[in-house]
């Protein structure tokens, strides 16, 4: 079955496509396409033609724009018959069997046909030479258009015959408006103003006059409005606008023409000879709101360049133009410099945030505890942070976080030890508004707050074991519910606990979670107290003292060597807390040079309660001793308190008269005479 597509491009046949027997016969935009139709409009795969059934069909593959058959948007699958005309976008296709009779002489006598085409002599007729009824069925066509808008190109290709000069002055301004919206400065502005004015006006000289920037409402006065710009195309320089005029402006906020004003001496422009130089004025305000900031000054020199209401129209639209573009650049501009003070002020914060994070230090203590932070800050694991009071442990976790990838996100803190059971449930994980008494709005907890950063918990030991389940529960990755909501949250938060009690104590008595206990214990730092890393206490005061030395502006030139010995010497029950304010109290009171024993204001306290290590008789402080040295120490004092009174020492130490006496003899212990 022979069957053929003509195809008909705007008025002239370009080309015939034969169909052939079980061959598809694809048409669209894309190039892979056996009929390519070149055309916007066009859907990349727009239809097919086939054979099914002996019957030749088209199928519309959802095109945009859709395929006419005979005057009507096909959907789906259409029959095809002889004469039909296919229309896609701008071009169309003529189905037919008989090849030679799909061009007949359009001379030859044409008589209707009932079916609404053209026949002649029986032939179907396609209408070559009169393709009205085709184009009476004109179907709805998207067009799309990737590139800017020809309207803001500098020379845009209009007919000025037929388009009005109303047309051509919109053309200008939209023109203009999208370039003065991307200047970035005040004189750029001014001149592509200038440009534009001189553009679509008759204007041959001109300036853009600004006043002083302001917050509030004043408008400046003649006086006080400085040219940013000015242009002129004659011979003469540009003439400032009259103080009359401007003020007119000025006060009024309305454009002024003025025209023949030679006679005028309060309009008339004059150069330094006395001569006029300009015929008519335009005088355009600059105005945001009511307040009125600059002017545009614009007149032409001679006769020729007489200016008019057009004119006048056009320039006070430019000028509210710049208005709006100066507008936008002075927030801009404010846009700009908070950014750079913020910017400025996150990175002294994150400076000092990253002073504060550093562990100061180099004894062998300290340098295993900055390993240990260095290879658990990479991963996602639970931190357990062990030490007394004082020691930083904030500072430890806070060096964790910022040396871990989460450095970016929050870094939250929380002391459990600080909060009873219901107000600590309500700071973990929030409450809903009406939960409680006093819950009068909705409250984020830390676990949210603290979402893609690090969440402290101080004093973990503290807490309740009824908030130890929950807690456990959103550790293992389990969803929770503010304080008397419904909402299931998960959260993403790495946890880093911290203690000064013992844990395993605690477990052993039933007082904390064993299952609690195993999920935090997965690193565990152990920070020693100060006492057992004397090498830091010096390096530690120095630096508190260079800190608060720089805050309260006074100059010290360190320590005495007395006070070095006695800052060694002395056991900081209250560890680095009790260093820091012992140094910035002494910063504060000292009166000279140096820090001096006298500045140094130190306590009795004891921290056996604390450490459980032992002082020895005779000692008022912890020091490193064998336990050979304490064995004997401690036999010499009993031997003392009993006045040598072997039987009863030995009682006492619980160990045999005859081991008693190989001590003695080994320690070479002599009884007082």
């Amino acid at each position: 079955m022979l069957a053929y597509l003509v195809i008909r491009e705007g008025t002239k046949w370009t080309d015939v496509f034969r169909l052939t027997p079980g061959r598809t016969v694809t048409i669209g935009r894309g190039s892979t396409n056996e009929i390519v139709i070149k055309d916007e409009r066009c859907s990349r795969n727009h239809a097919e033609v086939f054979l099914t059934a002996g019957e030749w069909t088209i199928r519309d593959l959802d095109s945009r724009n859709g395929t006419i058959v005979r005057g009507e948007a096909i959907h789906g699958d259409h029959t095809l018959i002889p004469g039909d005309i296919i229309r896609i976008a701008h071009c169309q296709l003529a189905f037919v069997h008989d090849l030679s009779k799909a061009f007949v002489d359009a001379d030859e006598e044409e008589s209707p046909n009932p079916d609404g085409r053209e026949t002649v002599s029986g032939a179907v007729y396609i209408g070559l030479s009169d393709s009205h009824v085709l184009d009476s069925f004109e179907p709805t066509h998207i067009t799309h258009r990737r590139n800017q808008t020809k309207f803001l190109e500098r020379k845009v290709d209009l007919d000025v015959a037929s388009v009005p000069k109303v047309g051509q002055a919109a053309t200008k301004l939209c023109r203009l408006a999208f370039e003065l919206a991307n200047q970035t400065d005040v004189i750029a502005v001014a001149n592509l103003a200038l440009d534009g004015v001189f553009e679509g006006t008759n204007v041959d000289a001109g300036a853009v006059l600004v006043g002083p920037s302001s917050d509030d409402e004043t408008t400046p006065t003649h006086d006080m409005l400085e040219v940013v710009a000015s242009r002129t195309d004659s011979e003469t320089r540009y003439h400032r606008v009259s103080e009359f005029l401007a003020s007119m402006v000025l006060r009024e906020g309305e454009a002024v023409l003025a025209r023949n004003i030679e006679g005028d001496s309060a309009l008339s422009i004059r150069d330094s000879k006395g001569l006029f130089v300009a015929s008519s004025v335009i005088c355009a305000p600059i105005r945001q709101g009511k307040r009125v900031f600059g002017l545009m000054h614009m007149y032409g020199t001679t006769a020729s360049k007489t200016l008019d209401a057009d004119d006048l129209e056009f320039t006070l639209a430019v000028a509210d133009n710049v208005a709006l573009a100066l507008k936008n650049l002075e927030a801009k501009q404010k846009l700009t410099e908070n950014l750079t003070q913020t910017r400025s002020e996150v990175r002294q914060l994150r400076q000092q945030l990253g002073v504060e994070s550093e562990l100061v230090g180099s004894s062998p203590q300290i340098i295993q505890v900055q390993q240990e932070i260095g290879r658990a800050a990479p991963s996602r694991a639970t931190v357990l942070i062990r030490g007394e009071s004082g020691v930083g442990k904030e500072l430890v976790a806070r060096a964790v976080h910022y040396s871990s990838p989460r450095k970016k996100g929050p870094f939250v803190c929380l002391n459990c030890a600080a909060l009873s059971e219901s107000l600590l449930e309500s700071e973990l994980f929030g409450h809903e508004r009406g939960a409680f008494t006093g819950a009068t709005e909705r409250k984020i907890g830390k676990f949210e707050a603290a979402h893609q950063g690090t969440l402290m918990l101080d004093e973990i030991g503290e807490m309740s074991p009824a908030i130890q389940s929950k807690f456990l529960r959103v550790l293992e990755g389990h969803p929770f519910e503010r304080v008397g909501g419904s909402q299931q949250i998960k959260v993403d938060v790495r946890v880093i606990a911290a203690t000064n009690r013992d844990l395993e104590k605690a477990v052993a008595d039933g007082t904390f979670r064993r299952d609690l206990y195993f999920r935090l214990h997965v690193v565990d730092i152990n920070i020693p107290p100060l006492r057992r890393r004397p090498g830091d206490t010096l390096e530690l005061a120095s630096h508190f003292l260079e800190r608060f030395s720089e805050e309260t502006g006074r100059k010290f030139h360190g320590f005495t060597p007395h006070a070095m010995e006695v800052l060694q010497r002395y056991r900081w029950p209250g560890n680095i807390r009790e260093l820091k304010n012992v140094i910035e109290r002494a910063v504060l009171l000292a009166q000279g040079d140096f820090i001096d024993t006298v500045d140094l204001t130190l306590s009795n306290l004891s921290t056996a309660s604390e450490s459980g290590e032992i002082t020895l008789p005779g000692r008022s402080q912890y020091e490193p001793v064998s336990l050979a040295d304490i064995e004997r120490r401690h036999i010499e004092t009993t031997l003392r308190s009993t006045e040598w009174n072997k039987s009863k020492t030995s009682e006492i130490l619980g160990i045999e008269r005859s081991t008693l006496d190989r001590k003695i003899k080994r320690y070479e212990l002599k009884r007082p005479s």
